[in-house]
């Protein structure tokens, strides 16, 4: 305890050579005088304010100068917060109401007169937790040195014994490994992303993170990229880690929240974490995939609005006019990060959200909307969160605004629980897309209630939601300015009308001599129409004891859908 006596008694802190040991100010060393003697007093926890009050006789404003010294010496690991998060890395107002005390690792120091790092054994490790234990620690002390150097302590014995530290514990990492023939699913799991050593450092980070939920500021992009870099030139090369194109990013194994921080400027900060799924492989690799779908069924069945889609679809099996399917394609590129990235920094863009869209599909019934939205999310290679409209109607005055609002909380709140960004999909949209009335009865102003609400929505919506119609002469103009994609869907000319005849043919089936394709396409239906006409011949040919298609089973077909189809659709005024 002599290290410990001489401490509390020093009168001249700057000679003691256990402070000099400790590489702090003058300052910092008084509050772990204080702090020290205060144990023989069995107290072992102060408010902050009141500290600085008794070490330095500073109240009120003056005492915020001193918070600084707080501050370093929670980074240094000599006091620790007496709360529920251990985080270092505190906003300085917040200490002013926080309590700390001496840490355990301070206690040691007082006790043996030198900080102490203890080097694991270099033994074969028995486990992932064991293996994990290890690749925290040296992210814990990379973290002190990423704040060394943003203080400008570089020079210090301090960060040489850190540095020094980190070094001895990643060769003893190495060593460990090598003697390890145990398999670490850890390690099986990440091999074949073939990540940099940067890139492993990140994802431990954020592991660990996830793991002791200590320090919700250790996951911000500037916190990340000065865990990684040296000097501002590393800085900006370690970016690209962050980028939607980077391996982390691009499969999976890392993904981010945005938030606005200045009401002002606009000023994004991106906070970064490791999905639910990627942890449950971790956790569990064998019942991941089980465990993964369990969670989204539970997830869905807690609701009744939406379906989830993973959607199979591409783009570019559906037969679309060329001028629709140019229009698809500039919009996935207009989706892609790079150009969103390139669009926030002129100012063009200011989501929060890295990508946005609102969509409009509108055009004749059965000309491939709904199945073209889908092939959008499989390019995108985003879930779709699939809303019947209809469901939204309610027979009680009221109901329905209450739903509109359901609508998207809903959304939010799957989202969230699935950690996946989804497309909503409001399918047959056309009751929230149409003129309002300027006067009416009470059901008429209910509609123009949720209509003005739904306006409301969509204005807030972040993300991509994709809307498809079948009004081609009711929109509100309104509604109209609010998408910022209008693509028209038109029916299907003769080459295309032949091109979706052969592909859903029954390709197994067995075909009269005289049956022939193009007097099929010479009728002008839509692909809609075409698939419900072969299914329903389908049928009906199943049934004989000779099953083989003919012309005439599909043009009986053919006229009696044409004569049940409603016409007199009319074009919108929106450009093409």
């Amino acid at each position: 305890m002599k290290h410990y006596i001489d401490f509390i008694n020093s009168n001249n802190l700057s000679k003691n050579k256990l402070v000099k040991n400790l590489d702090c100010s003058l300052n910092e060393a008084k509050i772990l005088q204080f702090l020290s003697r205060a144990l023989l007093d069995n107290q072992n926890s102060f408010l902050t304010i009141k500290i600085i009050e008794q070490v330095f006789g500073a109240k009120g404003v003056d005492a915020i100068k001193y918070l600084k010294h707080i501050e370093s010496l929670l980074h240094l690991e000599y006091i620790a917060l007496n709360s529920e998060s251990h985080s270092s890395d505190v906003i300085l107002l917040e200490l002013l109401g926080s309590y700390i005390s001496l840490s355990s690792n301070f206690l040691r120091i007082l006790e043996n007169g030198e900080s102490s790092f203890n080097l694991p054994k270099v033994i074969a490790y028995k486990d992932d937790l064991d293996y994990l234990k290890d690749e925290f620690a040296r992210v814990n002390l990379m973290q002190k040195l990423a704040y060394m150097r943003r203080i400008s302590k570089m020079k210090s014995k301090t960060y040489s014994q850190i540095l020094s530290n980190l070094n001895s514990i990643k060769h003893c990492i190495d060593e460990r490994l090598e003697i390890t023939h145990k398999r670490l699913n850890i390690l099986s799991f990440l091999k074949p992303f073939n990540l940099n050593e940067e890139e492993k450092i990140i994802f431990f980070a954020l592991l660990k993170e996830e793991y002791y939920a200590e320090n919700e500021r250790a996951r911000e992009i500037n916190s990340l990229i000065e865990l990684i870099s040296n000097d501002d030139y590393s800085k900006l090369s370690n970016k690209y880690i962050f980028d939607e194109k980077s391996a982390l990013i691009k499969n999976g194994l890392i993904d981010y929240d945005e938030d606005i921080l200045s009401p002002f400027g606009g000023i994004i900060n991106k906070s970064f974490y490791i999905p639910a799924n990627i942890l449950q492989q971790l956790i569990h690799p064998k019942a991941s995939r089980k465990s993964n779908k369990v969670l989204i069924d539970s997830v869905m069945k807690s609701q009744d609005i939406f379906d989830l889609v993973f959607p199979k679809e591409n783009l570019n099996e559906i037969i679309l006019p060329d001028k629709t399917k140019d229009t698809l394609n500039l919009l996935i590129k207009q989706l892609d990060s790079s150009v969103v990235n390139r669009l926030k920094q002129w100012g063009i863009k200011d989501s929060a959200r890295g990508i946005d869209a609102k969509i409009i599909f509108y055009g004749y019934p059965g000309t491939g909307k709904t199945i073209t939205a889908y092939a959008l999310s499989n390019a995108l290679k985003k879930p779709i969160l699939s809303l019947d409209c209809s469901k939204v109607l309610s027979m009680y005055v009221g109901e329905s605004e209450k739903n509109v609002r359901r609508i998207f909380d809903t959304y939010k709140s799957i989202t969230r629980d699935i950690k996946k960004d989804a497309i909503l999909l409001l399918d047959e949209a056309d009751q929230f897309l149409s003129q309002r009335s300027v006067l009416g009865d009470s059901v008429d102003k209910m509609y123009n209630q949720m209509q003005n609400i739904f306006l409301e929505q969509i204005e807030k919506f972040d993300g991509i939601l994709v809307a498809t119609t079948n009004l081609l002469d009711n929109i509100d103009s309104a509604f109209s300015r609010r998408f910022n994609y209008k693509i028209e869907f038109t029916k299907p000319d003769i080459n295309q009308r032949k091109e979706m005849w052969k592909i859903m043919l029954p390709k197994d089936a067995e075909y009269n001599d005289d049956f022939d394709i193009d007097k099929l396409s010479s009728y002008e239906i839509t692909g809609g129409q075409i698939k419900i006409i072969i299914k329903n011949v389908a049928y009906k040919v199943a049934t004989m004891d000779n099953p083989i298609f003919s012309n005439q089973d599909f043009i009986s077909e053919i006229n009696r859908e044409l004569s049940s189809n409603f016409e007199g659709f009319k074009s919108l005024g929106f450009l093409k």
